[in-house]
């Protein structure tokens, strides 16, 4: 791998071991024990087992119970006792509105709602930069913006209602006399983040994708002039015959920015707590927890310290261990930007926690889009998916040069550099014996093998052509 091959190379190497990972994960059984209970006015709620320490023998690393027999014994002793509550607690939070976008930060959010990959999003935010004049520079690291911006925050909005319909009640609901923590000088840099312009164009004039990705970036705009979201955070911890079992769940107080990104015109519920995700019968409720308007409502009785309440039957949910996901393209430059979670080595991933991730924002989507043009990686419908050429590569070089830990590394002490925290020379030297030694640790055989792979594909691409505000392949 040539130019970028220090990015490439950990990147595929992140998609081969995933799609190894699934390949050869074994589903195991696991039980959940849920208490339906019942208070002396009536009101009923669920609360689930939290198995004791002496259950440890019968569980995994992950503390879920694998033993069918001791879930049936906890079922069998609750059912029909009286449960004491044990504590009691409601508090009050709120969260303040997302920051305004970052080309990876749009990238992924756009790669979630409209299934845009990365060169997508990146080649549609250029036309809007440079012949619709409707955005601000799209290649940007930062999601902050200059005060002096507050200046031009009306005229902003203004074209906004012009070019996206969708967001004209948003506009008309905005308080622009908020201030979010979006505008602080301190945190910008060579560009702000990417916010739509002044500019007023008629909407007939875009293109599909050109309009979701402009509505996306107003409307993370937007929710800079909406108050925050206010939450009740609700815990319920009860005993019964010995056993501790607790219900938790959130209900909104005041959706505040929320508003601007559920779907039935801005309604939205609560989100359930994962051990009250069951419905009457028991069976678990799937539901994406990152879209707000898919949350589900739960409410938990007033109940203080000390009151008993009634365990009407105890349930038992079987599961089945889940294997890893496939990478899609918002989850794989979700591992580019936050690849101190893939790195092993507790030390970098302690100095990675801060950093900008593998690759820039101006070159994660070519980075991507070359491994696809090589047949390192191909598509499954929104899946990422490694090419047997592309294991072949991974499984053929030296461990360490196909995972982030020395790459992210690399690019930390790279941008010391850049902010002058650190000398080319301390950098270089140290990296050149490495290289020397990761070349004797290569599997000549196994690469010799991939003579003539890896080439980009000589199948001439489609072209896009913009038509009557659509997009028309050829």
């Amino acid at each position: 791998m040539a130019k970028k091959g220090k990015v490439q190379t950990p990147l595929l190497g992140l998609v081969v071991r995933r799609d190894q990972a699934i390949e050869n994960f074994q589903p195991k059984p696991y039980f959940e024990v849920f208490a339906l209970l019942e208070t002396e006015q009536g009101e009923q709620f669920r609360a689930k087992w939290q198995p004791s320490e002496a259950c440890q023998p019968y569980q995994d690393e992950e503390g879920r119970v694998l033993s069918k027999k001791l879930a049936e014994t906890v079922v069998k002793r609750i059912t029909g006792q009286p449960g004491l509550i044990t504590a009691a607690t409601k508090k009050r939070k709120q969260q303040a509105a997302p920051l305004p976008y970052n080309l990876s930060a749009l990238q992924i959010d756009a790669a979630k709602r409209y299934g845009l990959n990365a060169q997508q999003v990146l080649s549609t935010c250029q036309d809007l930069y440079e012949k619709h004049k409707l955005i601000t520079y799209p290649r940007s690291d930062c999601r902050y913006l200059p005060k002096e911006h507050l200046n031009q925050i009306s005229t902003v909005t203004t074209a906004i209602n012009q070019v996206c319909e969708p967001l004209r009640q948003a506009v008309a609901d905005a308080d622009l006399s908020l201030k979010s923590k979006a505008w602080n000088d301190k945190k910008v840099e060579a560009h702000h983040a990417i916010i739509p312009t002044e500019r007023k164009l008629d909407p007939n004039r875009l293109s599909k994708t050109e309009l979701q990705i402009y509505e996306l970036i107003a409307r993370q705009y937007l929710a800079q002039f909406y108050p925050a979201w206010q939450y009740d955070d609700r815990r319920i911890e009860v005993e019964i015959s010995g056993g501790l079992f607790v219900a938790t769940a959130r209900q909104t107080v005041d959706l505040g920015w929320k508003k601007l990104f559920g779907k039935n015109n801005g309604k939205t519920n609560d989100k359930l707590s994962n051990q009250n995700k069951l419905n009457e019968q028991g069976n678990e409720i799937n539901g994406d927890e990152n879209t707000y308007d898919q949350e589900a409502q739960h409410k938990l009785p007033n109940v203080k310290k000390g009151d008993v309440v009634q365990c009407l039957k105890g349930e038992l949910a079987e599961r089945m261990t889940q294997p890893p996901k496939p990478f899609t393209d918002a989850t794989l430059l979700s591992a580019m930007t936050g690849i101190a979670r893939f790195v092993q080595d507790p030390e970098i991933k302690k100095i990675l926690r801060e950093t900008d991730g593998l690759g820039t924002e101006a070159t994660r989507a070519g980075i991507i889009e070359l491994l696809f043009k090589r047949q390192f990686l191909t598509r499954q419908g929104k899946q990422i998916r490694s090419t047997e050429t592309g294991r072949q590569l991974i499984q053929s070089l030296p461990e360490v040069a196909t995972t982030p830990d020395m790459t992210a590394q690399w690019e930390s002490q790279l941008t010391s550099i850049s902010h002058k925290e650190a000398s080319y020379k301390s950098f270089m030297k140290p990296m050149t014996n490495k290289l020397h030694q990761l070349i004797t640790q290569v599997d000549v055989s196994a690469f010799s093998q991939l003579r003539g792979k890896g080439q980009p594909s000589k199948r001439k691409p489609k072209r896009n052509y913009k038509k009557k505000g659509k997009l028309c392949s050829v």
